[in-house]
């Protein structure tokens, strides 16, 4: 019982990294951290302002997406992140937010073109955008269906999720995730910042193009190679 009440103290924590981050407003986004031995996450209430959130809000789900434990209904979203939870191997949290340059581009349904070393710091390549939702997958579970639509995407377009730690649902709005609910937050945080350096860089020069593939592998190389060089050594890894 104290590894859940660590968990719902992340989350918690982790939540709160949404609004100082002004990565979403009002209600608009939810992380979760997931306990992989007890095989139960702990996620954000639906609709509940973060100003008003504490950490005994904070309700406690399983796999299939059933509540365990906790007084309000858990996020609107929490069938998305038990999808995910399920199929990805690795992660510790998940973070959905509608924040304003990463919502644009998935609004726009367009990958976000890798332009620079900031992007390639951590993705090596175009960060993804999933198709657009079937009538079919929206008249069904449409959040578990959102949860597929991700892992259609990641399938389809060839990308590992231990590398590719961020996607654009299309018409809807960025998910990330990571080891933990915190590396989920701080992918989150650069998904938006790489999606507004994009934005400006389109502005500044419309005929741009991607930056050359050399300079790719070289900057993502030295941060998640096997002979990565860049920051301490126990913070390397994919998924760390």
């Amino acid at each position: 019982m104290n590894n859940l009440k660590e968990l719902k103290e992340r989350c918690y924590e982790a939540n709160m990294e949404i609004p100082r981050r002004n990565l979403a407003i009002y209600t608009f986004g939810n992380v979760s951290a997931y306990d992989p031995d007890e095989e139960i996450f702990a996620i954000k209430p639906s609709g509940l302002p973060y100003e008003e959130l504490t950490a005994s809000d904070i309700v406690l789900v399983n796999l299939d997406g059933q509540k365990v434990e906790g007084e309000m209904n858990p996020s609107s979203d929490t069938k998305t992140h038990a999808v995910l939870y399920r199929n990805i191997e690795g992660i510790g949290g998940i973070v959905h937010t509608h924040s304003t340059y990463a919502s644009s581009w998935a609004q726009a349904c367009r990958c976000i073109p890798i332009f620079g070393t900031t992007h390639a710091d951590h993705v090596a390549g175009n960060i993804p955008v999933t198709e657009v939702m079937s009538d079919r997958m929206i008249q069904g579970d449409y959040e578990e269906q959102t949860g597929y639509q991700i892992l259609n995407a990641l399938r389809d377009q060839q990308l590992s999720p231990q590398e590719v730690q961020m996607i654009l649902v299309a018409c809807h709005g960025p998910f990330t995730w990571g080891g933990s609910p915190e590396k989920a937050v701080y992918n989150a945080a650069v998904l938006e910042e790489v999606a507004r350096m994009a934005s400006l860089t389109e502005q500044v020069s419309p005929e741009i193009k991607t930056m050359k593939q050399t300079l790719i592998d070289k900057h993502y190389q030295r941060k998640h190679g096997c002979n990565a060089y860049y920051g301490q050594e126990q913070d390397r890894g994919a998924l760390n």
